[in-house]
């Protein structure tokens, strides 16, 4: 008796939980677009907010420098070493492969030996500026999901500006500046991320932490996104959910995480001392080993996949949605205005897939095969859907709370599912109440 009382209540475990896996499982994935499942009216389609997986997106960037003749090697010009300005036997020459310092070299693979690595012209020219413009472009849409990595060789820059564009370089805005001094470079009082919180996180800032001079240990930049994130998800970004939910309900915060170009200003090089030795100026230059950017195609939460064509990024389009950021809906399915997914409720979100107009579909509000019921909604007699009680809208795409003068909290939107696991989990205990009785 015994025994069969723990087998059952064993089997009962292993069902709720593999019921109750799928949910914490898949905050902050949002990597399936729909899923077919069985209503009273048959099988049909269930339809959810989904975006493409994060990715090395070096790999598909375009770089450009200003001025276009700034890379080291034509003439060929000897170069100091940082650290010992008599050590001055080494040679940058475009014209030999060996010697050879060209932009490629700061996306090729790392960890050989010697390393590999870009390198401007020297500081001959001083006290007129030695400044450079690396620009990264992807002629798409970018959403930042990793720290922004950049190794130098030559040590880290006195003076440099990261900036970031969102129309692909017609306009710029800086993400972050760098300096040995931020108050004398540019009249900004220091800070470091630590310095933030959820309310400043958007504020730009000037950090002396990454522009020490030449160290062997110290050779990074960062600018550090998973920080950020972790305003809002936790040290550990355990918490997807909160960050999601921030993202989906403040347009600027998911804009500053977004980009299509950046650009690397280097403004001064690493001196390594106060003043800079006039007599020793091949010292003086700029060398970068590695850049770093992980990120994923922004696709409105309408598309789990993002090919390349014609060396372009593309969104491979779900929810009749269609364009490079499926930012339109598909010919023959306006039967209302497009709109962007949504991570809301957790952990689904909310495709606001687009519907076929009127003109394509006759009388039909909804059917089994194009225009389904979202969110659980049932279609009665292909003229309306019978929406469950958080949900309205034609399709029951819309949660009721946004009604509300103060919108939808994050607990309203999560309530909305938040009660299936623990019903199931009632309704099996009482299932097994039974058989034990």
């Amino acid at each position: 008796m015994y025994l069969s009382r723990f087998l059952s209540l064993h089997a009962l475990w292993v069902t709720v939980s593999s019921v109750m896996q799928h949910y914490p499982s898949v905050w902050g994935h949002y990597d399936v677009c729909k899923t077919q499942i069985y209503t009273e009216e048959g099988k049909v389609w269930d339809y959810m907010a989904c975006q493409p997986e994060a990715r090395d997106m070096i790999k598909y960037v375009r770089v450009t420098l200003d001025p276009p003749d700034i890379t080291c090697g034509d003439p060929p010009e000897t170069f100091c070493a940082m650290g010992n300005p008599y050590m001055c036997n080494n040679e940058c020459d475009a014209s030999t492969q060996e010697l050879a310092h060209p932009p490629e070299l700061m996306f090729d693979l790392e960890g050989r030996h010697p390393s590999t690595f870009w390198q401007s012209t020297t500081w001959k020219d001083y006290p007129k500026p030695l400044h450079v413009n690396i620009t990264l472009s992807w002629n798409k849409t970018i959403e930042l999901t990793d720290n922004i990595v950049i190794t130098f060789e030559s040590g880290r820059p006195d003076q440099m500006i990261l900036e970031k564009s969102l129309d692909y370089g017609r306009t710029w805005q800086p993400y972050q500046y760098y300096a040995t001094d931020c108050l004398d470079a540019f009249h900004m009082d220091p800070k470091s991320v630590r310095d933030l919180s959820q309310h400043t996180v958007l504020e730009i800032i000037c950090t002396e932490e990454y522009s020490t001079g030449y160290m062997t240990n110290s050779k990074i930049i960062h600018f550090e996104i998973k920080d950020r994130f972790a305003f809002f998800a936790g040290p550990r970004l355990h918490n997807m959910a909160s960050l999601y939910g921030q993202l989906d309900t403040t347009k600027k915060l998911r804009d500053f995480f977004t980009i299509t170009d950046l650009r690397i200003r280097l403004l001064r090089p690493a001196t390594g001392e106060i003043y800079v030795d006039e007599q020793h100026l091949a010292r003086y230059f700029y060398a970068i080993s590695d850049i770093r950017v992980y990120g994923r195609c922004k696709c409105n939460l309408h598309a789990t996949g993002c090919k390349e064509e014609n060396k372009r990024l593309l969104c491979e389009c779900e929810h009749n949605t269609t364009g490079p950021d499926c930012g339109k809906c598909k010919k023959n399915y306006q039967g209302r205005p497009w709109s962007p997914g949504s991570y809301l409720p957790i952990p689904k979100g909310t495709a606001n897939i687009c519907i076929p107009s009127i003109s394509s579909i006759g009388t039909n509000v909804c059917d089994n095969e194009l225009l389904h019921c979202q969110n659980g909604g049932t279609c009665i007699n292909n003229v309306r859907c019978q929406c469950p009680p958080a949900y309205t809208g034609i399709l029951c795409e819309k949660l009721k709370c946004e009604r509300d003068p103060g919108g939808c909290s994050q607990s309203s939107a999560q309530g909305a599912v938040s009660h299936g696991p623990l019903l199931l989990l009632m309704a099996l205990l009482g299932a097994a109440g039974l058989h034990m009785c």
